[in-house]
């Protein structure tokens, strides 16, 4: 089957290795002719709001997927209807692409989420920090990620300098969450509505950018283990949603509070190409063409580092026990993710012990 990826970033072209393994021709569709799918996968240059050049690249293929989620979902419609299947749904897209309606979707389904008002004015964000406590975070509405469009306020006097800097477009002012740790659940719904979770991640971010990740999540983290698992379940079944999806929670002292969605293979479950059973990217190929889910069963403990504005010395990280390292293939700049490296092994890794020391020693984390 040709299968057509909508967005050539890392992850489609993660996706097109795996769709390659399972003997699928991969098609990527980007603006840039550049990208780094395009070494592994067909790859079609054009905007992603050309609605001609994107009908004609689903025209060429036999089913559509999408890597990228910041793409007028408008326009995916309009490509889903044109008979080609699409998963995940642009219908669960919009949704998630709006942090509004996202918060609401998961309150409706009894998912506890951060306490939050809709901003769209400067009265509307001094209402919301009497109402919700002086600190919050505020966020557009749309397209932020890897901390971009964010802003935290702790005092009054803040507010003002917060709305001249996101001020403009839709907003959402949510309460802070006094968290312990940060916890991502990845997992695949099939077309024949099975499901599968892989291991509850734990997950490290600075300046908004994913730094670590590491699985299983440790005790007393991993006994929340079945109520993630519920929540992401409900949320896949209510949108009869088809792919690999991932939910990001806040570990709180009252159990896990919902951060955000990603209706896609996502950074947080990049550990599984070489520490499970079968990849998030192979079950979301799977899932597409309706082939039975693979076994998400960790190799024992990994660990996955992001390499942000540059890559370490491949000789250095392959020295370390258990290490691989994915280059992404793309130009370095600081705060750009151009590859990542995964440790495997027995015991925990401990961000202070070796061998996990060591490789967020060598690893390049440039933010700017």
């Amino acid at each position: 089957m040709r299968i057509g990826i909508i967005g050539g970033g890392q992850l489609g072209r993660m996706l097109a290795l795996a769709a390659h393994s399972l003997g699928h021709e991969p098609h990527a569709y980007d603006p840039n002719s550049e990208a780094s799918a395009g070494d592994v996968a067909r790859l079609t240059v054009g905007s992603f709001d050309d609605r001609d050049r994107l009908a004609a690249f689903a025209d060429r293929v036999d089913l559509l997927t999408y890597e990228f989620e910041n793409i007028d979902a408008a326009i995916l419609e309009d490509l889903a209807s044109r008979g080609v299947p699409f998963d995940p749904s642009p219908r669960f897209l919009a949704l998630s692409q709006d942090r509004l309606l996202e918060k609401r979707a998961l309150v409706d389904l009894g998912i506890p989420v951060a306490p939050h008002r809709a901003v769209d004015s400067l009265a509307d964000l001094e209402r919301a920090q009497a109402e919700l406590g002086a600190r919050l975070v505020v966020k557009t509405r749309r397209l932020g990620y890897d901390g971009r469009g964010q802003r935290r306020i702790h005092t009054p006097d803040e507010l003002r300098s917060v709305w001249e800097a996101l001020g403009g477009t839709p907003l959402i002012a949510e309460a802070f969450i006094p968290f312990l740790s940060e916890v991502s659940l990845v997992a695949t719904r099939g077309r024949d509505g099975s499901m599968v979770f892989y291991a509850l991640t734990e997950n490290l971010h600075e300046h908004g950018i994913l730094r670590l990740s590491r699985a299983p999540a440790r005790p007393p983290i991993d006994a929340l283990t079945a109520t993630a698992e519920d929540h992401v379940r409900r949320l896949a079944e209510r949108y009869s949603y088809v792919g690999t999806l991932t939910v990001e929670f806040f570990v709180t002292g009252l159990g896990l509070v919902a951060n955000e969605t990603a209706p896609r293979v996502h950074n947080s479950g990049h550990w599984t190409i070489d520490g499970a059973g079968t990849s998030q990217f192979a079950n979301h190929v799977r899932a597409l063409a309706g082939y039975p889910l693979g076994s998400t069963r960790p190799h024992g403990h990994v660990a996955m580092a992001n390499c942000v504005g540059g890559l370490p010395d491949p000789a250095t990280v392959l020295a370390i026990p258990g290490a691989q390292l994915h280059d992404y293939r793309k130009d370095a700049r600081p705060g750009r993710k151009v590859g990542h490296v995964t440790l495997v092994g027995t015991e925990p890794f401990e961000p202070d012990r070796a061998p996990l020391k060591t490789l967020l020693a060598e690893t390049p984390f440039l933010v700017g």
